[in-house]
C-alpha cells in the first residue's frame, strides 16, 4: 500500500476480521446470479473488485471455493467479508466502515435482476461481465 492513498477501512460484523484498501477500486458493480443472491442473502451483490496487492487482512477467516471464486468468511460471527479471484479481492460495499463511498457502474446477470429494482444508467451484461 502507498501511504499517500485513500484507506477505506472496514469488517465484518463482530470486528474480529478487517481491512484496509488503498486507492480506488479497479471496478465497483452488482450482481444478480444466483450464488451472489445465496451468499449476499439479498436480491442481489453490491461489490467494490481491488487489485490483491491494494488490500491487506487483518484477523482470521475461513474459505469455501465457488467455481474459482474463493469466498472468505468470518468464522466468529459468519460475516461474508470477501471474495478472491486471480489477482482481485472482491469486497462488499456493506462491509466498509463507509459503505456509500463506492458508486457501481454496471451490473452481471440482469435477466436475473428482481422486476421492482430500479438500476437505471449502469451497464448491464447479460452474464458475468467478462461474458459479454
Amino acid at each position: 500500500m502507498k501511504p499517500e492513498q485513500t484507506i477505506h477501512a472496514g469488517g465484518c460484523a463482530c470486528g474480529q476480521l478487517t481491512f484496509r484498501a488503498s486507492g480506488e477500486p479497479r471496478r465497483v458493480g452488482l450482481c444478480h446470479c444466483m450464488t451472489c443472491r445465496k451468499v449476499s442473502g439479498s436480491a442481489f451483490n453490491a461489490f467494490a473488485v481491488f487489485s490483491a496487492d491494494q488490500v491487506e487482512i487483518d484477523g482470521r477467516f475461513e474459505r469455501w471455493s465457488a467455481g474459482q471464486t474463493v469466498r472468505c468468511f468470518c468464522p466468529v460471527c459468519a460475516s461474508r467479508a470477501f471474495s478472491l479471484e486471480g489477482d482481485e479481492i472482491e469486497i462488499g460495499l456493506g462491509a466498509f466502515d463507509e459503505p456509500s463511498t463506492f458508486r457501481p457502474t454496471y451490473e452481471a446477470w440482469v435477466p436475473r435482476r428482481e422486476h421492482w429494482l430500479a438500476t437505471g444508467g449502469l451497464t448491464a451484461y447479460q452474464k458475468n461481465r467478462s461474458d459479454g
